[in-house]
């Protein structure tokens, strides 16, 4: 039973709510305004000293925005919107939030409940419909069980495998008035790791000869990452990330040794299905992490698996490990921090060998065209801050900062582990809302762009600054390179028509540049940072340079020699 610690007094549904948002140390929330939940705006114009209210373009938009603070933060997103196709915009967020794993509240204003069934104005079912994309779904029927079914929503978002709760409010629970008194915030359940777990853990790594590590998930704080970095050092374990968490470990340690992504560096697929042990932290091992669930063999062939997870039901449900640890990121690290270190020399060549590997794979492609975009991202590396943020949306030139950035340390990388398209431009703006004056790059396609670009405007409208990469091939590149890939010269649905990108950014009122060459790049981001406004710079981007692995053509000749 959640403890009571205010007085009771009557309140509207909306203030119940505001309120409780307060006390769950909520400072910022995303919205697209909608009548459904008026008494909650009207709440939120009373609370305004202490809680920012970001008014955004689209649902989208402000789901992304609330996923990538609660990313950032840690703490949960907060979303607002209204019913039915407000809802449905910003689903896309609640889905990222959850395969991502990510804390997220988002509340959804309802119809009233006289007109529920009814399939009136804007209804949807909000409990069915999330049901399956949000960690818990839930509708309150009474004025006086809003206190605590926020309460329970915060909890479940953060405990044990953090994700998104979605809250049904109707319009007249949140007009009506009710004296009840407020519900203090639950404390999160996270596991701690059984200590004879953790004993077993260190006779099996100390009877490994080539251990690798693979990191993802959520709930690293920074000082869960400072632990983890230790246990990696102290180990001398070769340690690689899952798709877009490559932050988690410092990558100029010599013990990191890559990403386990799309397209990932084929040296560190081979040498993952040579180990004779992989520990898996954090991550679900899902269909990217493991190469289409290949990675690990069934029948006990292959590397043996240790996996730590906060959420017990996900120990062995795809494959079965030899130790399943049920833990809390922040828990396992500091634990195995504190483990006594084995001798980590006996593999000392392996781990060498797996950073030359990782070292070698950021070589930069030899490239003759007009734009090199190795050459362009290695300059932006130089011209990082230590602690910058970057966001990447879903597309192929992603490849590019996730293959030749440095990540880890003060430095993030905010990616839809989910592959969610138009996720960068809002994700950057949310960053730079978070934490005003952090450097935030956005890496965007003409594609993803086209769908939540116009958050520029809210960049503009709170004053916050992020420098925005438009790569302009003028088509959907990740598909085209499939139709590739499977039906070569059969190119349809894949090719875009586009603005120019650089007037629309001055449109808006931000600065706007393009690229075309690689010797204009550098002074052009000098001066995106130097305008002190939100930036747009859209690099002209070559459509046969299609990866950073491989061409256009490259793939249409491989696919017709197949056929």
């Amino acid at each position: 039973m959640a403890a009571i610690w205010k007085r009771s007094h009557k309140r509207t549904g909306g203030r119940l709510v505001v309120d409780a948002l307060r006390a769950h140390g909520v400072d910022t929330v995303f919205c697209v305004p909608g009548e459904s939940y008026l008494p909650v705006l009207d709440a939120l114009y009373d609370a305004r000293d202490s809680i920012t209210v970001v008014t955004c373009r689209h649902e989208h938009g402000a789901a992304d925005m609330a996923e990538a603070y609660g990313k950032l933060t840690g703490r949960p997103g907060v979303c607002l919107v209204t019913r039915g196709p407000g809802a449905c915009n910003a689903s896309i967020g609640v889905h990222t939030a959850f395969q991502d794993s990510t804390p997220m509240v988002m509340l959804v204003g309802q119809v009233q409940r006289p007109h529920l069934g009814r399939e009136a104005f804007q209804e949807v079912d909000f409990t069915r419909m999330f049901g399956a994309l949000a960690k818990h779904a839930a509708q309150a029927d009474r004025t006086d069980e809003l206190p605590g079914l926020i309460a329970e929503a915060f909890h479940l978002a953060l405990s044990f495998r953090p994700g998104p709760v979605v809250l049904a409010m109707p319009e007249d629970v949140l007009a009506e008035v009710a004296d009840v008194a407020d519900v203090a915030p639950f404390v999160p359940l996270r596991p701690e790791p059984d200590p004879g777990l953790l004993e077993r853990l260190h006779h099996v790594l100390g009877d490994a000869e080539r251990p690798l590590m693979i990191i993802g998930g959520s709930g690293w704080s920074e000082r869960a990452r400072d632990d983890i970095n230790a246990f990696v050092a102290a180990n001398n374990l070769p340690t690689c990330c899952s798709f877009r968490r490559h932050d988690i470990v410092d990558n100029s340690h010599p013990n990191f040794v890559g990403e386990m992504g799309i397209g990932p560096n084929r040296a560190l697929v081979e040498r993952a299905r040579s180990a004779d042990l992989l520990l898996a932290v954090g991550t679900r091992l899902g269909d990217i992490v493991t190469q289409g669930y290949t990675l690990i063999e069934a029948e006990n062939h292959g590397p043996a698996l240790v996996h730590v997870h906060p959420d017990a039901e996900e120990l062995g449900r795809v494959f079965e490990p030899v130790l399943a640890i049920p833990s809390g990121m922040a828990e396992f690290a500091a634990a195995a921090r504190a483990m006594a270190p084995v001798a980590g020399e006996r593999w000392s060549a392996w781990a060498s060998e797996a950073r030359a590997d990782y070292v070698a794979d950021r070589t930069i492609p030899a490239y003759d065209g007009a734009l090199d975009l190795g050459r362009v991202t290695m300059e932006l590396e130089q011209m990082l801050t230590a602690d910058a943020v970057v966001t990447v949306d879903a597309g192929n030139f992603s490849g590019w900062p996730q293959r030749f950035l440095s990540f880890g340390g003060g430095r993030r990388l905010l990616g839809a582990a989910n592959g969610a398209m138009g996720y960068a431009v809002p994700a950057a703006v949310a960053a730079k809302i978070a934490d005003p004056e952090r450097m935030v790059v956005a890496f965007v396609g003409d594609g993803g762009f086209g769908m939540t670009g116009q958050e520029l405007a809210t960049a503009l409208r709170y004053g916050v600054a992020p420098v925005i990469l438009v790569f302009n091939n003028g088509m959907y590149g990740t598909i085209r390179m499939h139709q590739e890939r499977n039906y070569p010269d059969r190119i349809v649905g894949t090719r875009l028509v586009n603005p120019d990108f650089a007037a629309l950014a001055r449109a808006y009122g931000a600065h706007g540049e393009t690229v075309e060459r690689t010797e204009e790049f550098a002074p052009a981001f000098e001066r995106a940072l130097a305008s002190g406004k939100a930036a747009v710079i859209e690099l002209i981007t070559d459509p046969e340079i299609i990866s950073t692995r491989t061409t256009l053509s490259a793939l249409r000749r491989a696919a017709k020699k197949a056929e």
